[in-house]
């Protein structure tokens, strides 16, 4: 039987990684060279694996031998759920390949900003020795950190947090169990209310697109900051220009946005020196990347081994 993978997208731009791991089912690996040429190179495969192409209804219907579908990274918001359960298709992604690194990177950029580590970088490159310069410098330990979200990565933000802050506070309806030590909020706009650092650690779905806007933004206490590690289209880019303009914000920093990678339109909203912003790389270290693309891999050859994927998100009609 002749198998075949495709890899409809890929940052690193080979496939050698997947390619070893699937050797083992006779798997032949292949990278598309262009999402025009997809349909074509995949018209015979029997798995994909996707970056941020987005896999669509239409897409499918010229792949009819895809039978599993496996995601780099968590989300799978570029994959149309609906159209795979119907045409019985396994839609699978990794889960824990990058919870130590984004919660680190999560907290390396709150503290960056609270210490106001990127201006003064640059002010004492431009001649300036003072402390004073790139403005005042709150505590740590006496402001409030909030977490949008319990998964893996915000409850990991949260326990650090309560060594660094006065108070660390969540809102998640569906965590179980609760961590020790975190103030549990029923309400999301009481995080932006009582919280001077707000942390977003949410996946996106069609329910949350936008969610942070000029509403949840106008309750938080003046000069407060906003860290954005999850997806960039929770947050409304106007509105954090907004908040910064009116002194709301005294800080953002993002490693996700809206649209990747940033349109110079896009880019001109975040000009702003009170800006910091990462190319969604809070995932990365050696060890995650070579250990997302082997269980990217992996979910394809339990696939074949078992006719279940290692990590599947949805259940095909007859799983």
């Amino acid at each position: 039987m002749n198998r075949k993978v495709v890899v409809t997208d890929s940052i690193w731009g080979e496939v050698e990684v997947e390619a070893q791991v699937l050797k083992a089912e006779g798997f032949r690996v292949v990278l598309a060279p262009s999402p025009e040429s997809l349909p074509s190179v995949a018209q015979d495969a029997q798995a994909l694996i996707v970056q941020y192409t987005p896999i669509t209804r239409q897409l499918l219907a010229r792949m009819p031998q895809v039978k599993v579908i496996s995601r780099y990274g968590v989300g799978v918001d570029n994959v149309d759920l609906e159209a795979t359960r119907e045409l019985g298709i396994w839609v699978a992604n990794v889960p824990d390949y990058g919870t130590e690194e984004v919660a680190l990177h999560a907290l390396a950029l709150i503290l960056a900003l609270l210490r106001r580590i990127v201006p003064q970088n640059q002010l004492v490159r431009q001649g300036y020795w003072d402390h004073r310069v790139a403005g005042l410098v709150p505590r740590a330990s006496q402001l409030t950190l909030g977490v949008v979200g319990l998964g893996k990565i915000g409850r990991r933000v949260a326990w650090k947090g309560k060594d660094l802050f006065q108070r660390v506070l969540a809102y998640d309806p569906w965590a179980s169990p609760w961590p020790e030590g975190v103030e549990r909020v029923q309400e999301l706009a009481h995080v932006f209310q009582e919280s001077q650092v707000v942390s977003l650690h949410l996946p996106l779905n069609p329910e949350n697109q936008g969610l942070v806007g000029r509403e949840l933004l106008a309750l938080m206490p003046r000069g407060s900051y906003l860290v954005n590690t999850a997806r960039g289209k929770l947050v409304q880019a106007a509105a954090l220009r907004w908040a910064l303009e009116e002194g709301i914000l005294e800080g953002v920093a993002l490693d996700v946005l809206p649209e990747e990678p940033p349109s110079r339109e896009l880019l001109a909203l975040f000009e702003h020196p009170k800006v910091l912003l990462t190319p969604h790389m809070a995932w990365y270290s050696q060890a995650s990347e070579r250990e997302l693309r082997r269980t990217a891999a992996l979910n394809i050859l339990h696939w074949a081994q078992t006719g279940r994927p290692l990590y599947p998100v949805t259940e095909t009609p007859h799983g």
